[in-house]
């Protein structure tokens, strides 16, 4: 469609654009933004500029592809997208449909679309009735928990016999549909993923012609589906890999939060360009758009328009009616225009303006009831001919602008108005067109209940449930909505309820579905024998309280519904046994839930059910591991891996979170490669049809399997996919876990001093607040080593204090503390206070002796080495970092041996070992360079096995105070004393330390010491 508005102005920003499209053409987008944001408020000329750049970008060989969100079809999914991908060739549109997690953004829907009058596809059931599948007695929920058949084993679980068990059967009600082998639907993030592999595609010239390169632009972004908005921020953190630039408009003042948080983030990491277009000047505005008009009046009618190209030319084509500018300003203007139109003409752009993007000929002729020969043609010549109406893509119409589009539609009587929303979804259904489009217009037409309508709407919810589960909740809600609140309808009612729940979870609405969860408990009894959705309820509702770190409230929850009478179904029972289990241990000890689990495992073998078997199985395992029993742990890690390898994808459908549990509990165990296989597992599952809050727990799992074994770029990437998903999920907690998880990986991957990780982990402490749960300590343990590397000791201690509530250190996980007690460790040393050093030690070494891990026997030994260092023993330090490498190495922890083996090195050549220390330093230094420990290999050049002589200052950028302070320190005197030296606050001084510590790399004393004697000029 060609804009016949005038371009006026804007060269500064076509420079700019032409740059970025430039660096496109000429291969070097890793140079360039992948995203350009143009912002400014309507009538602004931002689409002007986008006609514009799309032109320039066509002329210098891109393939450009253009979609425009409307303001009326919020809750089609992936609207934004598919209208972009309407300009595909249909040749490389083809060619993608072979991977079905692509349709929802080239159709619109789950697959491609059927012919007219067919039948769409993936038409579920109009609503999501219970469970109702025969179970033993109910008194079987609250009997003796073994088998009668099974023998005990050592740590008192039940071992079932040598007898084949069949695996599924009853299990826990979840309304969500049973897989019938290993293909499920396709889920949101796989849409993701699929859309990034079609840009790379297309940008390599499978697209236009052979075209390389792609520009996608996007219009009127404030009004985007929140499936296209996702999509667009996954595209944002995630390029697509080749030539492919994003334009986007939107209006600042009408954009979402999350959207603006998005687009900022990206401004904030260079991947994103802003343009704020502002008002036009006087004279480009007068010059350029009225150039006929007498200076005084066009000075006017700028005044009036404020600078803005739509309002002045607007204000200018009212001229014919007379000088004044009208006093009901932009909207009076543009209704003024309809105000010729014949009735006919002004029904068919009322037509135009309720269809949107599906304004073409037959669905108009049907929607405005013209149904005279030729009359169509006739009317839509005259709009043309008026500028009112514009020919689009696909032989489609639109009005002129949005805002014209805005003011026909919100005139429009209506009465009038419902009667083209009717009449355009019975046409658009009869054109075959997605349950999303039609639904559109049928909630627009809905007066009050209408079975015919309700399915439509459940249907469009149906196909959105996966890929799009904001707007299955939005239809759901609609449907709920015009439900008649009558006994006939209770039933349905609480099912869509309980379904609509689990859609606003999945797209992030946590404590709306908690509220919808809680409102739906209240209103059943749960009396029916054979009716499981309370139960259900109160487990989704009790998984949401867990998930938002309220887990005091989610265990009363549970323990209230198992206390009920009569008592729960069994396989009810066992739903919230089991996720009583997960509650633990966040809020209580493992101890408290121990013959909880237990029973709901002996409930799962009677019922014959593998997969909550396996699911009680990793609960106590990652039960007895987080309190430090890991003798225990194996055993059941090793039982709970047998059973869950035993299972197909399928019979895990709907419990996947067991395989998040298993590899956290085997990397808590030392057990990397078993940890990333069942973690992987779990990804694939739960990326396909998994809840999406199980996301971030797999990411981070592997992210730090990745990071202890020194794969850090990948860990990295790993991480940041879990931020992505845990921004979207609603949960203070969950995104508090990974950005904490995130701040671990991010230290050993930066050089020294990197202030990045101590503001990532700042965040995550902060998200958690008060909280002193599990997830809350970890914060501020990633926040203590995060302060001591950049050589804040006092901050480090403290923060280590705060994770542990108080100096008895009850809050640290028992089976990772003497990893974290070495950081009290590091931090006494720095401090000179070495009696505390050696209490924490000493306490290191008597957990890890009891815990008999070998991370953290390694982490002990550590801990002792920087005590004798401090002591002045070189020797007997360095022989302890050797240990401590050899049984990091033993446990696969390259990281940890890199680590070690790059402190042993300088204290061996102390000590007279120049050869060996030279051994030492270059494995340490390949192990850390190879997995991209840019720290360590920071560290190790500081201190190279024979340093040169210095040609040059090494403390070339300190300030003259900065060096003082540095001289100083190098004399031994502590804080207190340098700021009575030099007449300073204790806090300065520890401020200009931290400056020094960054801005040099090192982060000790020692280590400053040693750099400013190094740095001396010779004598």
């Amino acid at each position: 469609m060609v804009d016949r508005t005038p371009l006026v102005g804007r060269g500064a920003e076509l420079d700019r654009l032409d740059a970025v499209i430039g660096a496109v053409v000429g291969g070097a987008e890793g140079e360039a933004p992948g995203v350009v944001d143009l912002t400014g408020p309507a009538g602004m000329g931002k689409s002007r500029l986008i006609t514009e750049v799309c032109r320039r970008a066509r002329a210098r060989g891109l393939t450009v592809l253009r979609g425009r969100a409307t303001e009326y079809e919020r809750h089609i999914p992936f609207s934004l997208f598919t209208d972009a991908f309407a300009d595909l060739d249909p040749e490389a549109a083809g060619a993608q449909e072979a991977d079905p997690a692509v349709a929802p953004v080239l159709y619109g829907t789950t697959a491609a679309p059927t012919p007219a009058g067919g039948t769409p596809a993936g038409r579920p059931t109009p609503d999501a009735a219970p469970d109702r599948r025969p179970t033993p007695d109910a008194d079987a929920a609250h009997g003796p928990s073994p088998d009668p058949d099974a023998d005990a084993a050592p740590d008192g679980w039940p071992v079932p016999d040598g007898r084949q068990v069949p695996t599924g059967g009853p299990g826990p009600h979840t309304g969500s549909e049973t897989l019938g082998g290993t293909e499920g639907p396709v889920d949101r993030f796989a849409v993701h993923r699929a859309a990034a592999r079609l840009l790379t595609a297309l940008a390599r010239g499978l697209g236009d012609g052979g075209r390389r390169g792609l520009l996608i632009a996007l219009d009127d972004l404030h009004w985007a589906d929140p499936a296209s908005l996702e999509l667009l921020d996954h595209l944002v953190r995630h390029p697509p890999r080749g030539p492919v630039l994003l334009v986007v408009a939107r209006r600042d003042r009408q954009t979402s939060a999350s959207l603006a948080a998005a687009l900022t983030r990206g401004v904030d990491t260079g991947a994103v360009q802003r343009l704020d277009l502002g008002p036009l000047a006087e004279r480009t505005c007068v010059e350029q758009l009225a150039p006929e008009l007498p200076p005084a009046r066009a000075g006017r009618l700028y005044a009036a328009s404020g600078g803005n190209p739509l309002y002045f030319l607007t204000l200018l084509q009212g001229q014919a009616a007379g000088p004044a500018v009208p006093a009901g300003g932009l909207t009076a203007l543009l209704l003024d225009e309809l105000t010729p139109l014949t009735t006919a003409q002004r029904r068919t752009a009322e037509a135009v303006a309720v269809l949107g993007d599906q304004a073409t000929a037959p669905v108009l002729a049907q929607t405005a009831e013209v149904s005279g020969p030729g009359l169509l043609d006739a009317h839509l010549a005259a709009l043309a001919g008026r500028d009112l109406l514009r020919p689009g893509p696909g032989a489609s119409w639109s009005l002129r602008h949005p805002v014209l589009r805005t003011v026909v539609y919100e005139n429009t009587e209506p009465r009038r108005r419902t009667g083209l929303h009717r009449r355009a979804a019975a046409a658009l259904a009869a054109a075959g067109a997605a349950a999303a489009v039609r639904a559109h217009h049928v909630e627009r037409a809905l007066t009050g209940w209408d079975p015919r309508a309700a399915d439509a709407l459940l249907e469009a919810a149906g196909q959105a449930e996966t890929t799009a589960p904001a707007s299955c909740a939005h239809w759901l809600g609609v449907v709920l909505g015009i439900l008649p609140d009558t006994p006939e309808h209770l039933a349905r009612r609480h099912g869509l309820q309980l379904r609509r729940a689990r859609a606003l979870g999945a797209c992030g609405g946590l404590r709306a579905s908690r509220d919808l969860l809680t409102s739906l408990i209240a209103q059943v009894d749960g009396t029916d024998p054979d009716d499981g959705l309370r139960a259900a309820a109160v487990t989704l509702c009790a998984s949401m309280e867990r998930h938002l770190g309220r887990y005091g409230e989610a265990v009363a929850l549970l323990r209230r519904e198992l206390a009920r009478r009569p008592a729960p179904r069994p396989a009810d029972a066992l739903a919230l046994g089991l996720e009583l289990g997960s509650c633990a241990p966040h809020v209580l000890s493992y101890e408290e839930v121990r013959e909880d689990v237990l029973r709901a495992y002996g409930l799962a073998l009677r019922l014959r059910n593998e997969p909550a078997a396996a699911g009680a199985l990793t609960t106590a395992a990652l039960g007895e591991t987080y309190g430090g029993d890991p003798a225990r742990a194996r055993r059941l890690a090793d039982r709970a891996a047998a059973r869950i390898d035993a299972l197909a994808d399928r019979e895990l459908v709907d419990v996947c979170e067991p395989l998040a549990r298993l590899a956290w509990t085997e990397f808590y165990l030392d057990r990397y490669p078993e940890a990333e296989r069942h973690a992987d597992r779990g990804l694939a599952l739960a990326r396909r049809v998994g809840p999406p809050h199980l996301l971030p727990h797999l990411l981070v799992c592997k992210a730090v399997v990745h990071m202890n074994t020194c794969r850090l770029e990948s860990a990295l990437e790993l991480a940041e996919e879990a931020e992505n998903i845990a921004r979207g999920i609603g949960s203070d907690e969950l995104l508090g876990l990974v950005l904490g998880n995130k701040a671990q990986v991010l230290i050993p991957s930066l050089p020294p001093g990197d202030p990045a990780p101590l503001a990532l982990a700042e965040e995550a402490v902060a998200l958690s607040g008060v909280r002193s749960s599990w997830w809350a300590s970890l914060g501020w343990c990633v926040l203590s080593y995060a302060a001591l590397y950049t050589g804040d000791h006092q901050r480090a201690r403290s923060a280590m204090l705060r994770a542990g509530r108080g100096p008895e250190l009850t809050g640290l996980q028992p089976s990772m503390r003497p990893l974290f007690l070495e950081a009290l460790v590091n931090a006494a040393v720095a401090a000179g206070d070495l009696q505390e050093a050696e209490s924490w030690a000493a306490r290191a070494a008597e957990d890890a002796e009891h815990l008999g891990l070998a991370a953290q026997h390694a982490s002990a030994l550590r801990s002792a080495a920087a005590l004798r260092a401090a002591r002045g023993e070189p020797k007997a330090a360095a022989d302890l970092y050797v240990r401590a490498a050899t049984v990091a190495a033993r446990a696969g922890a390259v990281l940890w041996e890199a680590q070690a083996l790059l402190m042993a090195a300088p204290l061996t050549a102390q000590s007279g070992g120049s050869r060996r220390a030279s051994t030492l330093w270059h494995r340490g230094r390949r192990l850390a360079e190879t997995g991209g420990a840019r720290l360590l290999t920071g560290l190790a050049d500081l201190f190279p096995p024979t340093p040169p002589a210095p040609t040059r200052p090494l403390l070339p950028h300190l300030t003259p105070r900065e060096r003082e302070i540095a001289a100083l320190v190098t004399e031994g005197l502590t804080t207190p004393a340098i700021a009575a030296r030099l007449y300073l606050s204790p806090r300065t001084v520890d401020t200009h330390l931290s400056h020094i510590f960054r801005k040099t790399g090192v982060t000790s004393r020692a280590a400053l010491a040693a750099l400013t004697v190094r740095s001396a000029p010779a004598p």
